[in-house]
């Protein structure tokens, strides 16, 4: 069996672009995959396209000698776009691997531990609050246009069944869509009181819609200074947080920062690779980790969680993506012992399931894990089709 071809599809997800890497044998096999270009990963369908003649002419069954190929041909540069593209490949060739052999993915990494995943409420309040017209138009959701909202959001969390919330810091300005608070200045990051305030005000909001059973968690993403993430982790330890996520470059400044507060702290979903993974799990860095899938590919992923276990560290798997994105991170979750909780973007345009050819399941904030060969489900080719996305 070889690769005879190599497609992508760019696909709107209202708010998001969503991506699909096609990969067709000459026995007629079809491989699928997600990767994502959106939010500063611009420019990834071009480096997969140019890896293409790498592929083309191999066995996609032996991924794993494939994908230790496209590592020693671009070590000199590996990280970023380069690992992402490798992480396609890999996932769409272990997708035609499951199927020659008429089992789900899951089968192939010792089968899967657990049938149903606990999920929470990802980007809870953002989409809404910053696609008013979309929501209220075509979806025909309420969007959230302040704290009043929020807690009503909030009390819709706790009536679907999710366990757990994960919101991001909305600024909200009359008149127009709320925006994303970050650190002051174009470029210092810097913390402000009245950011501290805001944080404060927004998971108040939550948490009285919600009530107690449901556990807070807020990622600050990228968006402030070692100073910043520590003063806000320790001002939200009132809330018994579920976790404050964050993210930086630097392994022993996160350290620090989970050292001096009783606030779970959770990080790593943009690091890439195991070698990437062992300076922040010297520096005990996080009490959770946060892999991705898609990012990664599947057996790279899989490496990162048994590393992660050594250290006594869970795993959350990170997934914000599309819907294949979605069945990529139910496997992997399905065949590590130390999983944690599976993120879910709950909020939804109408076509997204319908992009599936067989669509996921969730009940009461649980993840039915998918039973079909390879992923459980292709992309639905003509949908896709019907909802180009509108690329920069």
């Amino acid at each position: 069996m070889k690769v005879v071809k190599v497609e992508d599809f760019q696909v709107s997800g209202g708010w998001d672009n969503w991506s699909f890497l096609k990969l067709t044998t000459d026995e007629g096999l079809i491989g699928w995959s997600e990767f994502n270009q959106a939010r500063g990963r611009r420019g990834l369908a071009s480096v997969i396209r140019e890896m293409a003649d790498l592929v083309i002419g191999e066995d996609p069954r032996d991924f794993g000698r494939l994908t230790a190929k496209l590592y020693s041909l671009t070590q000199s540069t590996t990280g970023g776009l380069q690992s992402l593209a490798i992480g396609a490949y890999e996932n769409a060739c272990v997708d035609i691997k499951a199927k020659s052999l008429s089992v789900p993915v899951y089968e192939l990494f010792g089968g899967a531990l657990r049938r149903t995943l606990p999920t929470y409420w990802s980007h809870c309040g953002l989409y809404r609050s910053r696609n008013i017209d979309l929501f209220e138009k075509v979806i025909g959701q309420f969007a959230v246009h302040g704290y009043d909202d929020i807690k009503k959001l909030g009390q819709e969390v706790a009536k679907r069944g999710f366990k757990a919330l994960k919101t991001n810091l909305m600024i909200f300005e009359p008149g127009k869509p709320a925006y994303v608070g970050r650190g002051s200045g174009a470029f210092e990051m810097n913390i402000e009181s009245s950011i501290v305030e805001r944080v404060v005000t927004q998971l108040a909001a939550f948490r009285e819609g919600a009530g107690p059973g449901v556990g807070l968690m807020m990622d600050l993403n990228f968006n402030y200074k070692s100073e910043g993430f520590r003063r806000l982790a320790k001002a939200v330890e009132p809330f018994n947080m579920t976790w404050l996520e964050m993210d930086t470059h630097e392994p022993k400044a996160l350290a620090a920062i989970r050292q001096s507060t009783s606030t779970p702290i959770a990080s790593l979903e943009a690091v890439l690779g195991r070698r990437a993974l062992k300076p922040y799990l010297d520096a005990q860095s996080v009490d959770v980790a946060i892999v991705d899938v898609v990012f990664n590919g599947m057996m790279e992923s899989f490496k990162m969680a048994s590393m992660l276990d050594a250290y006594e560290i869970n795993v959350a798997a990170h997934n914000s993506h599309g819907p294949l994105g979605s069945l990529m991170s139910a496997h992997f979750c399905s065949v590590i012992p130390n999983f944690r909780i599976l993120e879910f973007d709950e909020d939804e345009v109408p076509w997204r399931r319908q992009l599936l050819t067989n669509s996921f399941t969730v009940e009461r904030g649980e993840f039915v894990l998918p039973a079909g060969p390879g992923w459980g489900a292709d992309i639905n080719e003509e949908v896709a089709r019907a909802h180009p996305a509108k690329l920069d």
